[in-house]
């Protein structure tokens, strides 16, 4: 199988990873070619990238690799671990990379944790990275709105109950990311995925991966120095989660091209229209570049020397000069968050990992497939007492599309700013399960009724 071991005292990993290639390994690369890594979307894995891979002007002319990247992702497996952050999925890139004998790669990043990594891994590992390309790079923190949203959508997310609640959390969540006009067949897509490789009795992986995106540390401005590749930005004009405005500052700083996609949103690498376009815009980028060879490296140092000297460049850059000492060996040496937040994220995966073989699962026991397509669930509105409603039920039918009203347009998303990395109420208040206090009441349902106080009839 396609997986990478990274094996040390404090950690393991096993990286997943997929290649154009026939029996699909580094060993049928063509030396002529160059070598491209794509990472993944956030929440997503490599067999989300199908609309690279099959694209002829990405496979007939370079060698590509996908990984399953953050390690808690996909088909990769790990230990779960509180020091998780994004310095060491670049840690992990650059193990894996001189344990394949990759050659230096064009490296295309999408969305939050994929673009993270590759700016970190560019900074440490210049030799083993000849460009960047980065699809939709957030902001260096969250936006305090998408910080709340995230809150309620994993807490809902890791402790559904039934099938309802969960379809609803995850649809809530495609919105979020993708817009509130994805497609039927997409969000079907989305949610069939969600349930099948992230669902409540997973949700430790959940939490792990979405700690990456809500507590990560800030790439440092002594950074951009370390990072001379050639670099691409290519950035969705209507993303609302990761405004337009922090990616041209940071393309700014890098000396980067900035491509902005009209009307493109969230998730352009498997949107309908718009993966199409960042492939053209990426492969014209690159034939721009010198062309490189994909022969095997011939490494001057070893693993652990190679290691060591990137623990020492990440010294300098954050001013932590406890870094050198630790074991270069293990990716979670690169760890760059405070202690802290290293303590409450433990504390949050050991609470999230009870009960979680218990936890509810929206798969068939029998298959371990969806029981259903979101589009074809059962609407609940026996409660709607208008006419238009009613009259939306086809007769001899038990599923139907939700009729579109004037309730149904988007709202427009809040304008806020990034949280600050030191506010320690937020980054390190995170997902608490107990956080949700459901109230029980007791008693003869006429003594609770008469009990309530008088409601007042609201007209809108």
């Amino acid at each position: 199988m396609p997986f990478v071991d990274i094996i040390s005292d404090d950690d393991y990993a096993s990286l997943y990873y997929i290649t154009n290639t026939p029996f699909c390994n580094v060993g049928g690369f063509d030396p002529e070619k160059p070598t491209v890594c794509i990472l993944p979307p956030t929440f997503l894995d490599s067999s989300w990238l199908d609309a690279q891979l099959d694209d002829p002007r990405l496979d007939s002319e370079y060698n590509i690799i996908a990984f399953d990247l953050p390690r808690c992702s996909g088909k990769s497996e790990c230990r779960p671990n509180g020091r998780h952050d994004n310095w060491t999925d670049a840690a992990d890139l650059a193990f894996a990379a001189r344990a394949l004998a990759l050659p230096p790669m064009h490296i295309l990043a999408f969305e939050g944790i994929g673009t993270n990594a590759a700016l970190r891994f560019a900074t440490l590992f210049p030799e083993m990275c000849l460009s960047l390309a980065l699809c939709n790079v957030p902001p260096s923190t969250e936006l305090m709105w998408i910080y709340t949203a995230y809150s309620e959508l994993v807490q809902t997310w890791c402790f559904a109950d039934d099938l309802e609640a969960y379809e609803h959390v995850t649809n809530e969540a495609v919105s979020f990311t993708l817009g509130p006009n994805t497609s039927t067949a997409l969000r079907d897509e989305l949610i069939a995925y969600w349930e099948v490789t992230m669902h409540p009795q997973r949700r430790q992986r959940v939490i792990e991966q979405a700690n990456l995106v809500m507590n990560r540390t800030p790439l440092p401005t002594s950074a951009h120095q370390y990072i001379t590749q050639p670099v691409l930005m290519i950035h969705g004009e209507a993303n609302e989660s990761a405004p337009r405005k922090y990616a041209e500052r940071l393309a700014q700083d890098l000396k980067a091209i900035f491509y902005p996609v009209k009307g493109g949103g969230g998730y352009l690498s498997i949107t309908p229209g718009t993966a199409s376009i960042v492939n053209q815009v990426f492969v014209k980028f690159l034939s721009r570049l010198p062309k490189a060879r994909s022969d095997r490296p011939e490494h001057i140092t070893s693993v652990q020397e190679r290691m060591q000297e990137a623990l020492n460049v990440l010294e300098s850059i954050t001013g932590n000069t406890h870094l050198s000492s630790r074991n270069p060996m293990s990716p979670l040496s690169f760890s760059c968050l405070a202690d802290g937040v290293v303590r409450t994220q433990t504390e949050q995966l050991a609470n999230y990992r009870k009960g979680q073989t218990l936890a509810f699962c929206p798969l068939n026991p029998l298959t371990q497939r969806p029981l259903r397509r979101y589009s074809e669930r059962p609407l609940d509105d026996w409660f709607d007492g208008n006419n238009e409603s009613k009259s939306s039920f086809a007769v001899g039918t038990r599923y139907h599309e939700p009729t579109t009203t004037r309730t149904d347009r988007p709202l427009p998303l809040p304008q806020s700013d990034p949280i600050l990395p030191d506010e320690g109420r937020l980054r390190r208040g995170t997902f608490s399960p107990n956080s949700v206090e459901k109230q029980v009441i007791k008693g003869s349902m006429a003594k609770v009724v008469s009990s309530q106080p008088s409601l007042q009839k609201l007209f809108l």
